[in-house]
């Protein structure tokens, strides 16, 4: 069985900017002291002592408690989620190690050039969020007791949402009973914060140990997209750079351009935007910049083979049966949907939404995407700002 338990918690609901990084500290406490075990240790052996394993994890708005385990011991582990999500026992000396470890967690990103370039991205079309080194900056803030108000502000019935994945045959009923023994104040659900966003100038990070080119970029509009419009545009990135024979990644790598790269789309519960990203040398990157140009150009002109479209449909076919294997991969894919924007996508719709895919629609959203001029382009590298500039400037339509 899987388990996620998601609030809507995550570090844009911290009380004031000062204690920003308070949710990450909140989860990473959620496996320590509580009703019924002194410590993590104690905790974590009784957990894990017939293979069960727990994670939880922290965003811009979501804190997410994670499990999975054996199906003869779904009800124990059950009953420990409860105790380590709603009857916590927060004390100093845990704070204390959890502040270290967080701080080496964050500072351990400040090595992973995609970790810094996301933030700044964000922060460059609008979002209010801080980049790595003044989330830092904020741990030394954070006492006992805004742990404790954190908690009890957000960690209520009303803010939450779970998905539970397994043989659920016979049981529905006693895990509805088992969450309503669960110690949580009604509280509120959360609004998801709105930001104003806008175009930004190109952003170079400069790093001197960067010999590459590490790229991020995005197009936005400011509205949510619906089921039709999510899955068109997973299948016009899979034309574009799902395999080796796709229209930019494939081409790239076929000309010996790039080793990686690719584009997803977000679609959040105000803004929607277009990613890529990758990693390509210096001397490379002009003709990459233009290739990407060319081909969404194509996009843009209704240039999509009917052949290209068809053979992604069939590939999202096959990743649909591949992907109810496990229980994790379910639980996984209704996660995004459901906490993002509270829309319960059925799995077995998917086949009926891949096949209903049209081209039309794929043009419409990326020429929308394009014309809203709201766009940012953020990289880590030693190059100067001029190169960062020039390579902004070939993705101008």
């Amino acid at each position: 069985m899987n388990t996620k338990f998601q609030f809507r918690a995550g570090l844009r609901y911290a009380k004031k900017p000062e204690v920003y990084e308070i949710s990450h500290i909140v989860e990473h406490l959620a496996f320590g002291a509580n009703a019924e075990f002194s410590n993590e240790q104690a905790f974590e052996t009784d957990f894990t002592k017939n293979g069960a394993y727990h994670n939880a994890w922290t965003s811009d708005f979501s804190v997410c408690y994670e499990s999975e385990c054996a199906d003869f011991e779904w009800d124990r582990i059950m009953h420990l989620q409860q105790v380590a999500i709603a009857q916590p026992k927060f004390n100093d000396a845990e704070l204390q190690s959890e502040k270290g470890n967080v701080k080496a967690e964050l500072t351990g990103y400040m090595n992973d050039y995609n970790r810094l370039l996301w933030p700044r991205l964000q922060q460059m079309v609008g979002e209010n969020v801080p980049d790595l080194q003044e989330r830092i900056k904020t741990i030394p803030n954070i006492e006992l007791k805004d742990i404790r108000e954190h908690y009890r502000r957000t960690h209520t019935a009303h803010n939450l949402r779970f998905i539970i994945a397994g043989n659920l045959h016979h049981r529905k009923h006693k895990i509805i009973r088992m969450l309503n023994q669960w110690e949580l104040r009604p509280g509120e659900r959360f609004e998801i914060p709105r930001d104003e966003i806008h175009a930004s100038t190109p952003v170079l990070i400069r790093r001197k140990d960067a010999s590459n080119i590490t790229f991020a970029f995005s197009w936005l509009i400011p509205r949510k997209l619906n089921s039709t419009e999510v899955h068109a545009m997973s299948c016009l990135n899979h034309i574009l750079n799902g395999t080796t024979s796709s229209r930019i990644f494939g081409q790239a790598r076929k000309h010996g351009l790039v080793y990686g790269m690719g584009s997803d789309l977000s679609n959040g519960w105000h803004n929607a935007s277009w990613d890529f990203d990758g990693e390509v040398n210096v001397e490379n990157s002009g003709k990459l910049f233009d290739l990407i140009h060319k081909e969404i150009g194509r996009v843009l002109a209704g240039e999509i083979d009917d052949t290209d479209i068809e053979a992604a449909k069939s590939y999202a076919t096959g990743r649909y049966q591949i992907g109810a294997q496990t229980v994790c991969q379910i639980s996984d894919y209704y996660a995004d949907s459901y906490f993002t924007n509270g829309i319960i996508e059925k799995y077995n719709r998917l086949p009926n939404l891949v096949k209903n895919i049209k081209k039309s629609t794929m043009v419409e959203l990326a020429r929308e995407l394009i014309g809203s001029n709201l766009s940012a382009l953020v990289a880590v590298s030693s190059v100067d700002k001029a190169t960062i500039v020039d390579l902004a400037e070939r993705l101008k339509f």
